[in-house]
């Protein structure tokens, strides 16, 4: 049955609809309601805790990403926002959910089949270790692939062992705490079920099992019978082992009649256990890194690609100007930028990367930038954009400024991988004539940086030095939260040619880009209004050139409709058209996989030749879903003759579509979507910004693991050809530098998977929480098709430390606080607490998770902390949370809601600090 990719809606907890533990596409509901339920209830009890903490209500109008968005970013901020970011952050942990089903059908562990549950738990653990280190780094990405895995694996517990059989109702802590122990497991030898013969009995558990309250889980076995004597088996059409005695199954991954009761107490479970397992996160991160994780923040993120060699102080100023104007001119807006990061590159060298949410930080960087070096050797430009491909979030727009050739022409293969897996948009800012390399500016080489912008979605711009400052213009529209394309179009050679395209209600700040040389257009509105490039009156809107870019802001008035630019030039050219709109979507291509829980999974490299595409898109309205109507969805060419395929929809509900291409275009495409805003009864059309094309190639790889620092790591590749088969080499880079080895050729025949591996080394002193970005590609001898993963892992350190810091009450001073409430306002009430590491690693964060007060500590370096908090009697619960090094989490409670006995404990605090001064002169 068809089910959804995107959001998940906390709606689908409460419709009554059947849910199934099964991954995307495999049931009516699936994992994914799961997870969204508790994904979203977290956030907003997030949002509510900082919205509280700011000073303001949190008061979300309704269910949809960009209500819950916008109330959790407050009232003090104006314009647009998008909840697409937090969507997509939302389906990257949906899509690792379900990759389970599909990568790791037949292991155990990550299951908790066959009674493997050390080695499940083990996988937990290793998993929220590594979400921890990723969120210290800021590696959010790698964080949200780890999280959606490890909640898959949670959930499985509980349909798959007898842990609801056994009467338990809420969850079983010890999963996600290594500290406690795993008990009362029935051993290998223990029978555990009885026989069903119909396959469908209610409960098949032995009666001495539940009794003694021993845990087990059913075995599955896809490719044998083979199962202990007297164990449980999983069950269902795709488990070997459920016809041999004790017959039947005692999985609870759908609902049917004989489990109704067992299968609804497991997925209440399993969503308060994904809860636990996501507030255990959100306290080792705190707030605001916990909403930057599930992506709740504005949209724009700005990131420099910058030349620092001795030619470029002109353009290093103009970029800090630029830099300068976006943070005074969007501070307290929706279009200030969520991050700033930075990337300079010079010759031999490039990076760090750095960044940062604090604007004053990014003024400091960027101010540091100076020119020198670099001589008359090309610079290492594509390395620099790796690095920030790499690192900024997904859907980052990026500048890159330079005025020389790159030296590493040999990464734009990479560069054109990671730009379609991250559906980031690059714009180069070149200085031209390019007069110190007048030897290297042969035509084909700015082409490189003409083919990289297009193929991202982004604009080349050839201008002096000193007109840059004009240019960058660019950036101030583009660094925008709900910033969406309406058409992009490219002509080589150029012609002349018309372009019509819709304008809807809901667009603001609408601005076209054309880029070229030689270039006459004539814009016309619906009502027949045109303007010229020689027009001196701004009829339609205001015009500006610099360089080979023609920029027009379009006037506020009468522009919802069907517009169209006539364009005529003998030159290459590129059409852009931009706007501000909530109503906008994302998109994934997917392809269908089978076994026990069929489903899709996101295609990582291009789609295949030779047959249908399928693409799971997610459409945004202003209202949610409900706010827009879906018209045609297609695959249009940006380059050359256009050419649009045809398509067939499902609605899959909730805004999410399953969209069937049968025939794909010749050449680079782009996703086109047309539909209506219901919201003012205007059709829209938006489109996507990276170009994608298909290939005969198809890589598989699965990274089943964590990285350990200092060890080789071994990746099996499979690779395989529709077309002719021969020689393929294959070349794979990482952002890190790490030493890699790998065939650099294989020998492929047509339909015939051939498998190879790759062994990577991170250095020993590899920080934990390090992500790292493999990207490998294959391509036919001949260079005429090729195809490509792109792949994200951790390198986690081993964690011995499994104790949770010790929170204690010292003293509690509470006696003032009058017990009517309504007359607690004069009044104050205090507490102190001791806090102390159990294992030495020592204790990194202390904090509120509950009360309005003041907290304060002494130095975390102490041996012991002491904490003191002192809020109104008004407020009258205080939980404070002490986190060590490894992520660790201890707590102490208190509340002062007057009770009939007297507080727990209560002293003068000079008697207390006496008594401690005595206790630490006794201990050392």
């Amino acid at each position: 049955m068809p089910s959804v990719l995107g959001i998940a809606l906390l709606t689908f907890a409460l419709s009554g609809s059947a849910v199934a533990f099964v991954p995307i596409g495999g049931g009516a509901t699936t994992h994914v309601s799961i997870t969204g339920t508790a994904l979203l209830q977290k956030v907003k009890e997030t949002c509510r805790m900082v919205a509280e903490a700011n000073g303001h209500e949190f008061k979300p109008t309704g269910l949809s990403p960009e209500e819950l968005v916008q109330a959790c970013l407050g009232p003090t901020a104006t314009g647009e926002v998008s909840g697409a970011k937090f969507h997509s952050a939302l389906q990257e942990i949906y899509i690792q959910n379900g990759l389970v089903d599909r990568d790791f059908v037949s292991s155990a562990r990550h299951h908790f089949n066959s009674e493997n549950f050390v080695q499940g738990r083990a996988l937990i653990v290793e998993g929220m270790a590594a979400i921890k280190a990723n969120i210290q780094k800021e590696n959010f990405k790698a964080a949200r692939e780890n999280l959606g895995r490890i909640l898959h694996t949670l959930q499985d517990f509980y349909s798959h062992s007898n842990w609801v059989e056994l009467g338990n109702t809420t969850p079983y802590i010890n999963l996600i705490r290594p500290d406690l122990s795993l008990d009362n497991l029935a051993d290998v030898d223990t029978p555990t079920c009885s026989d069903c013969a119909s396959g469908t009995c209610p409960n098949t558990i032995l009666a001495n099992i539940l009794n003694k309250k021993q845990l087990t889980s059913g075995y599955m076995g896809i490719v044998s019978s083979n199962k202990p004597q007297g164990k449980c088996s999983h069950g269902g059409e795709s488990d070997l082992t459920s016809t041999i005695h004790p017959r039947g199954g005692i999985n609870k991954d759908e609902r049917r009649k004989d489990n109704v009761a067992l299968h609804n107490a497991a997925v209440t479970v399993a969503t308060a256990a994904s809860l636990e397992l996501l507030e255990d996160i959100r306290l080792v991160a705190g707030n605001d890194d916990y909403l930057r994780l599930m992506g709740i923040a504005r949209s724009a993120v700005v990131c420099f690609v910058i030349d620092t060699t001795g030619s470029m102080s002109e353009d290093i100023d103009a970029a800090r100007e630029v830099v300068y104007e976006i943070i005074e001119s969007k501070k307290g807006t929706q279009d200030e930028p969520s991050e700033y990061i930075l990337v300079p590159f010079n010759d031999p060298d490039f990076g760090p990367m750095i960044r940062t949410t604090d604007p004053d930080k990014m003024k400091s960087e960027i101010a540091k930038l100076r020119a020198s070096g670099g001589g008359d050797t090309p610079e290492m430009c594509l390395s620099g954009l790796m690095l920030a491909l790499t690192g900024a979030p997904s859907s980052s727009n990026i500048y890159v400024f330079t005025d020389a050739v790159a030296k590493d022409m040999y990464l734009k293969a990479t560069v054109i991988a990671l730009t379609r897996s991250t559906k980031s948009t690059v714009s180069f800012f070149l200085t031209a004539p390019f007069r110190r390399r007048r030897r290297s500016t042969s035509a084909p080489t700015l082409d490189v940086y003409k083919e990289l912008a297009l193929a991202s979605g982004g604009q080349a711009i050839q201008v002096s030095k000193a007109d840059l400052p004009q240019a960058t213009g660019v950036i101030l529209d583009t660094s925008t939260s709900a910033l969406v394309t309406v058409i992009q179009r490219a002509r080589n050679p150029g012609k002349q040619e018309t372009f019509p395209f819709i304008l809807d209600e809901s667009l603001k700040n609408i601005t076209i880009y054309i880029t070229g040389t030689n270039i006459a257009f004539t814009l016309t509105n619906p009502a027949g209004v045109t303007q010229s490039q020689g027009d001196t009156t701004p009829k339609l809107g205001t015009l500006q050139t610099v360089g080979n870019l023609w920029r027009i802001r379009l006037n506020a008035d009468n522009l919802v409709g069907n517009w169209q630019i006539n364009v005529n030039s003998n030159q290459q050219y590129a059409l852009k058209v931009t706007g501000q709109s909530t109503i906008t979507f994302i998109y994934n291509f997917v392809e269908s996989f089978k076994g026990p829980h069929p489903g899709y999974a996101v295609l990582s490299g291009r789609p295949q030749a030779g047959q249908p595409a399928t693409l799971m898109l997610s459409v945004l309205g202003r209202n949610g879903p409900s706010s827009i109507t879906i018209g045609d969805v297609s695959l249009v060419t940006v380059s050359g003759p256009e050419t649009a395929s045809n398509s067939t929809t499902s609605d899959m509900g909730n805004g999410d579509i399953l969209v069937t291409v049968d025939v794909i275009p010749e050449g680079e495409f782009v996703v086109s979507l047309e539909g209506t805003d219901k919201v003012s009864n205007s059709n829209f059309q938006r489109q996507s910004t990276t170009q994608m094309s298909i290939s005969k190639v198809h890589i598989m790889a699965v990274v089943d693991s964590s990285v350990k620092p200092g060890e080789v790591f071994k990746l099996p590749i499979s690779v395989m050809t529709q077309g002719a088969g021969g020689i393929y080499s294959l070349n794979a880079r990482n952002d890190r530098e790490f030493p890699m080895s790998v065939e650099t050729s294989i020998i492929l025949a047509t339909g015939v998977y051939t498998n190879t591996s790759l062994n990577i080394t991170p250095p020993a002193n590899t920080p934990s929480g390090t992500d790292v970005t493999l990207t490998i590609e294959a391509m036919s001898v001949s260079g005429t098709d090729s195809n490509y993963i792109v792949m994200r892992f951790s390198v986690q350190t081993e964690i011995t430390d499994f104790i949770q810091p010790v929170c204690k009450w010292m003293t509690i001073l509470a006696d003032a606080c009058p017990q009517d409430v309504s007359e607690c306002k004069p009044f104050q009430w205090e507490v102190m607490a001791s806090l102390t590491d159990g294992n030495g690693t020592g204790i990194e964060r202390v904090a509120l998770r509950q009360g309005s007060g003041n907290l304060t500590t002494t130095s975390l370096s102490d041996p012991f902390i002491l904490a003191n908090y002192t809020a109104s009697c008004c407020s009258q619960i205080v939980e404070i949370v002490a986190v060590d090094k490894v992520g660790n989490v201890g707590r102490c409670y208190h509340s002062i809601v007057h009770s009939a006995g007297p507080p727990a404990l209560t002293m003068s605090l000079t008697m207390w600090l006496g008594l401690l001064v005595s206790a630490l002169v006794t201990r050392f």
